[in-house]
């Protein structure tokens, strides 16, 4: 074998490594991406079971606590606001997720209502939807998580050489987390 010939088989396999280390590098984009679209997808379909719960809490509330229309309203335009966000095409993962924070403390406001009214604490509709409430916060806490990890991951391979070359030569983008305002960490004050 000539010189010439054993130089043009070391470049030609640097040439294939080269693209098949694109194409797995463009792959795993392709597959954090979709993860990544998928986990949102799941805490959307948390927070829309969630939406639907409220009024039947709010309403099982209601006949018990009359005169504490001020937390109704306020759970009623929070979820207003959440329904909002989730559907329109404009809303970004931080819009939503301060919605969504916004509805959480409103029904935690619900909830410290109830704790004063005994007769409502025992009715059985009221306990089964406090319980559906919960397992739901506990869903959507783990789909957040689950969709957390996944955006830092595909964030970290946007990031990093070499798989930022081919992020940056498709388009591929960094995505945001789905994170709380700091504003809408406090508790949620109630006064009877």
């Amino acid at each position: 074998m000539s010189v010439s010939t054993i130089v043009l088989l070391v470049v030609l396999a640097i040439v294939i490594i080269i693209l098949v280390w694109g194409i797995v590098a463009y792959n795993h984009l392709v597959a954090l991406r979709n993860r990544v679209q998928n986990g949102f997808s799941q805490i959307d379909v948390q927070l829309k079971r969630r939406t639907d719960l409220v009024p039947n809490l709010v309403e099982t509330v209601k006949g018990y606590a009359t005169h504490e229309s001020q937390v109704f309203q306020k759970v009623t335009e929070a979820r207003a606001e959440a329904v909002k966000a989730a559907s329109s095409n404009g809303s970004t993962t931080a819009d939503r997720a301060q919605a969504e924070s916004a509805l959480s403390n409103a029904l935690m406001a619900l909830q410290a209502t109830a704790e004063a009214y005994p007769d409502l604490k025992a009715n059985q509709n009221f306990l089964q939807l406090q319980d559906q409430l919960s397992d739901l916060e506990q869903k959507i806490a783990y789909a957040r998580q689950f969709y957390n990890d996944v955006v830092q991951k595909l964030n970290t391979a946007v990031q990093t050489f070499p798989s930022n070359v081919i992020a940056g030569m498709f388009h591929f983008s960094q995505a945001q987390y789905f994170q709380v305002a700091e504003s809408d960490k406090s508790v949620p004050q109630v006064k009877f």
